[in-house]
């Protein structure tokens, strides 16, 4: 079935547009580019932060929307800032005093340019889990001991902790317990393959299905005409409002009971072929 209606098109970064060596396969730039020119908005949706999404945003050689740290930020690929949802500072220091024994699984992002960027107290613990992405971003890390004195005079955009699938199943109980769950939303990534779990702790209301829909709003798109394509947990509130949902081939097995339908992994360029199928556009690769 074709859906010519289509006006805005939501993709994911990591595990969807990305394959698995974290490459943009150059069918799935195609793809986006044939999108584009077919008149259809395109928004990349991701838990990566800003400046770490731009490079790829870039690759394709148009303006597009970049919804990054899971929702928190929204900005255009020319820089223009939309929406900024930040976690407020006295909820950060409640979170991180809350979750006192997770302190070295702990990072605290900033929508700041430079060095720091990313907030850790200690790293070992998390060079267990994410050492390449530690590597990767190690010029924009900077230490702060005790971590809450990082936001004494600044609202991080977010507060992430990662580890390995049991370690954030108790990360996630922890949280269960705050009393401030109200002030906060709760995003989780997972690649079992890896045995890598990531929570994301946002201020209340702040996703990528949020800023979404706030976009939609504001730009009097209904929903049935967006089309949104994810693999992850963090991706479901995306994923339910479009009117289209697309899941990638290499979701978790239980994310695809929803009824939505499922294209090629990422390692096929999925996305690539879900705009040739679902939409039926043609391109060049």
């Amino acid at each position: 079935m074709v859906f010519p209606s289509i006006r805005l098109l939501a993709v994911d970064i990591d595990g969807t547009l990305t394959d698995p060596q974290f490459k943009v396969p150059e069918r799935n730039i195609a793809a986006l580019r044939a999108a584009h020119r077919a008149g259809i908005e395109v928004m990349l949706a991701t838990g990566r932060r800003h400046d770490f999404a731009l490079p790829i945003a870039q690759l394709f050689g148009f303006p597009l929307l970049l919804v990054s740290s899971n929702g928190a930020v929204v900005r255009s690929t020319e820089g223009e800032t939309f929406f900024t949802d930040f976690l407020p500072a006295q909820t950060a220091v409640k979170l991180i005093r809350h979750m006192d024994e997770f302190r070295g699984s702990a990072v605290l992002t900033f929508d700041r340019p430079g060095h720091d960027a990313m907030v850790l107290e200690r790293f070992e613990e998390l060079n267990q889990t994410i050492s390449r992405w530690l590597e990767t971003n190690r010029p924009y890390i900077h230490y702060v001991v005790p971590l809450e004195n990082a936001v004494a005079h600044e609202n991080p955009v977010q507060a992430m902790y990662c580890g390995s699938v049991a370690r954030m199943v108790q990360a996630q109980k922890r949280l269960a317990e705050a009393d401030f769950l109200d002030e906060i939303t709760i995003l989780r990534t997972q690649y079992d393959h890896r045995d890598l779990s990531i929570l994301d702790i946002l201020t209340h209301d702040c996703s990528k299905g949020h800023a979404l829909r706030r976009w939609a709003a504001q730009n009097k798109i209904p929903r049935q005409q967006i089309m949104a394509i994810g693999d992850n947990y963090n991706d479901l509130e995306m994923l339910d409002f479009a009117g289209l949902p697309i899941l990638m081939g290499n979701a978790s097995e239980d994310l695809k009971h929803n009824g939505w339908r499922v294209t090629g992994s990422n390692a096929e360029s999925g996305v690539a072929m879900a705009i040739k199928d679902v939409l039926g556009l043609d391109f060049e690769s």
